[in-house]
């Protein structure tokens, strides 16, 4: 598998630098140089397939020879071993849950198989490889959890300071051991930035191999293809054209369908769903993309001004508009908006969706009004009771939180706390 940079396609690497490396030299995200088709035979009968099994073929469709069966299905059946169900709301509308992994979010699958293939990678290396990723609430956990203890591997982690849900700065701040957390006085947008200069910078490359599990990293991307699969066989029996509704902030786990649907899949279109952090749906309504400051809104992962993948969507299509406005919708929502969606799942479905979830609620009826013979798949990015104050406020209800999430609340936070400064942060590297 070989893989090109965004900025230059004749940057041409291979799986394994893209992955430790993460970011192009030339700063640019790592796309791969092709995308093979699955076999019809197996897109066919993915009903006769396991999770993990989807996972392992999908994998080695795109890597063929270069890992061996048994270390690539070692690499899957430790990473992808819990489930994605799909939960029916109507006929026409379900949601595809993803909060099932160790620390309740869509992210698990990536984090998780990310630690298994860097490892791989970086078994016979005597260098320490260490991992910087910047988040906006959910990424974080699930990099900590997935790379706790990983042999080898250290990872630090930066996040806005009173921007992430406490039980979400909870699980980035109190694992300890190799996991590392930098409190940035900023936005996302600012973290993800001091972590691209990071990677650049002469200074820090000479003390530090260094490496990251953001969406940049194409590791992350390759695992969040596989729940498309898994839910698609799930949803066959309706015999209707598919679409999934995909909560967006970083735009990671769009790009991830759109390479699903290059490799085989038969996605109908995607639905870009935003808080009013709404650069790319006025993208695609307009044709023109401006990156702007984040705004703060309840949906606090989906709070990016700039989104990274973006210039992997526009690589896919050529930058060509038209393309790309066939096949993802976009629309987006207040937080007012949000928070009257969130009653109206409970009421109507007896469903409890976290902010993100209802968003894509939103965008899914929105859609449903102009596609009423389509089936639309949202996706419930993390598990409610990560965001407990603003849902048990609005729907006025007590949540029971997960034993795994609930005794966090009594772990002490460890965290360095910085300014919104690259300079800083490179100090701090470089001190410790």
């Amino acid at each position: 598998m070989k893989l090109y940079s965004t900025n230059n396609k004749r940057n041409i690497v291979s799986l394994k630098e893209a992955v430790l490396k993460s970011l192009a030299i030339d700063k640019g995200l790592y796309m791969p140089v092709n995308i093979p088709k699955l076999d019809p035979a197996f897109l066919d009968n993915l009903n006769k397939f396991s999770f993990e099994e989807i996972a392992f073929h999908v994998s080695a469709n795109l890597f063929g020879d270069l890992i061996p069966p048994s270390e690539l299905w070692h690499i899957v059946s430790t990473s992808i071993n819990f489930p994605a169900p799909v939960v029916e709301l109507s006929s026409n509308i379900s949601i595809l849950e993803l909060f099932h992994g160790p620390s309740l979010a869509f992210k698990d699958f990536g984090a998780r198989y990310m630690a298994q293939l860097m490892a791989y990678f970086n078994q016979t290396s005597d260098d320490k490889l260490t991992i910087l990723v910047a988040t906006s609430g959910d990424t974080g956990g699930a990099v900590a959890a997935g790379f706790l203890d990983t042999p080898g591997i250290e990872v630090i982690i930066l996040y806005p300071s009173g921007r992430v849900s406490d039980l979400q700065e909870k699980q980035l701040t109190t694992l300890g051991r190799n996991i590392f957390a930098c409190e940035i006085e900023g936005s996302f947008d600012d973290c993800q930035a001091m972590v691209k200069e990071a990677f650049l910078d002469p200074d820090l490359q000479k003390k530090y191999n260094l490496s990251s599990a953001n969406s940049i990293n194409i590791a992350r991307l390759i695992p969040q293809t596989f729940y498309y699969f898994e839910a698609y066989k799930q949803l066959i029996h309706y015999k209707k054209e598919i679409t999934f509704c995909i909560p967006s902030g970083n735009f990671g786990n769009l790009t991830a369908g759109l390479l699903a649907k290059k490799m085989g899949l038969d996605i109908h279109r995607f639905i870009a769903a935003t808080n009013l952090n709404k650069v790319v749906p006025e993208y695609l309504s307009l044709g023109n993309y401006n990156p702007k400051k984040s705004i703060s809104t309840i949906s606090n992962a989906m709070d990016v001004g700039a989104p990274s993948n973006f210039t992997r969507i526009m690589s896919l299509y050529n930058s060509d508009w038209r393309s790309v406005q066939k096949d993802i919708a976009g629309y987006f929502f207040s937080d007012d908006e949000t928070k009257h969606a969130m009653k109206e799942i409970h009421k109507k479905y007896n469903y409890v969706a976290d902010p993100h979830g209802a968003v894509g609620y939103l965008a899914s009826q929105s859609y449903l009004k102009d596609n009423p013979d389509q089936h639309v798949c949202f996706l419930e990015t993390a598990h409610p009771s990560k965001f407990l104050e603003i849902v048990e406020s609005t729907l006025n209800k007590k949540l029971i939180v997960p034993e795994r999430l609930s005794r966090l609340s009594k772990e002490k936070k460890i965290a360095t706390l910085l300014p919104c400064n690259y300079d800083k942060f490179k100090e701090y590297l470089l001190d410790r």
